[in-house]
């Protein structure tokens, strides 16, 4: 872009020598070097801090979908890669070993309500003892809380979508037995009820970034075009900057200047919620600074979005 506003400077600047407009003396011959300063120190460098651009990427949150009870699966009417809606069914368990639990508690807990009648009857009478009465009611109390679990594991078998998404990577099949093993999911699913965008800032360009902030985006998914949004927060943390609990001393390791991680919102959550996990962009943040350099970072963007018709890295 500087390049071609100084190129402009010199078009300009030669039709006016040429039609003798000015004389081309001295300042006029090195006029395109001060030219050229002001556009690197006063607009492109600030430009930095004042609209800066990064690399964008759309994640989205991936749930590893692991059964509440283990048993044999009895149907998948799950397709990979299609929409889904949160409470569609992924799977189905075998229910037969928790329905005959639940139906023997049942049978367990009429018993013992009918010798909890009995027993009441002979504690009025004076024929019982209330040491028996109230043995009764704990059990009655104990089945009906059991009665109570059988019935969440009977309701589990049936395995359902935590929110609106898609299954990716499907492998399961009628017949497979799952288990409720946290280590042992059996499809992975993609929350889409959410779109996450991040953008790459270096650090040194990242400090005037403040929520709510405007922000443009264009994706190689969607060549040529501009989305507008919003910068929702600036993440505090990176990997270099973690560290974890462990029984090791400190090994030094090379400092490396991460940039950060800056997530914004489109206005258009249609397209967002469109837009596939790991699709890639380039995104503009246009914080209170240097503001003049603003008209010159949007030119910029939109020559990128131009580009992304035929550059495919």
């Amino acid at each position: 872009m500087i390049v071609v506003l100084l190129n402009t400077y010199l078009v300009i600047l030669f039709l006016l020598v040429k039609l003798h407009i000015v004389r081309f003396n001295l300042f006029w011959k090195i006029s395109p070097i001060l030219v050229f300063l002001f556009l690197l120190v006063g607009l492109f460098i600030p430009m930095g801090w004042g609209a800066p651009q990064g690399n964008a990427l759309v994640v989205r949150n991936s749930v590893a979908i692991v059964p509440n009870v283990a048993g044999e699966v009895t149907d998948v009417p799950v397709k990979a890669n299609v929409a889904l809606k949160a409470g569609d069914t992924l799977f189905k368990i075998d229910p037969q070993p928790y329905q005959a639990k639940l139906d023997a508690l049942k049978a367990q807990l009429g018993l013992n309500r009918q010798r909890l009648e009995e027993t009441t009857r002979l504690q009025t009478t004076g024929a019982g003892r209330a040491y028996d009465v109230e043995q009764r009611q704990a059990e009655v109390e104990q089945l009906t809380a059991e009665i109570a679990g059988a019935q969440w594991d009977l309701d589990k078998t049936v395995v359902r979508a935590p929110a609106d998404g898609y299954v990716t990577n499907l492998a399961l099949r009628s017949g497979a037995r799952v288990s409720s093993l946290p280590l042992a999911p059996v499809m992975a699913f993609i929350d889409t009820s959410d779109t996450l965008i991040g953008v790459e800032i270096a650090q040194i360009n990242a400090r005037y970034i403040e929520p709510g902030q405007a922000v443009e985006i264009t994706f190689k998914f969607a060549p040529g075009r501009i989305f507008t949004g919003k910068v929702e927060t600036v993440i505090q943390a990176v990997a270099s900057g973690q560290t974890q609990t462990s029984g090791s001393a400190i090994a030094p390791s090379a400092i490396l200047t991460a940039p950060l991680v800056v997530r914004v919102r489109l206005d258009d959550q249609a397209f967002a919620a469109s837009l596939p996990a790991g699709a890639t962009g380039t995104a503009a943040i246009f914080t209170d600074h240097v503001k003049a350099t603003h008209i010159i970072r949007r030119v910029v963007l939109r020559q990128v979005a131009i580009m992304n018709y035929i550059n495919p890295l």
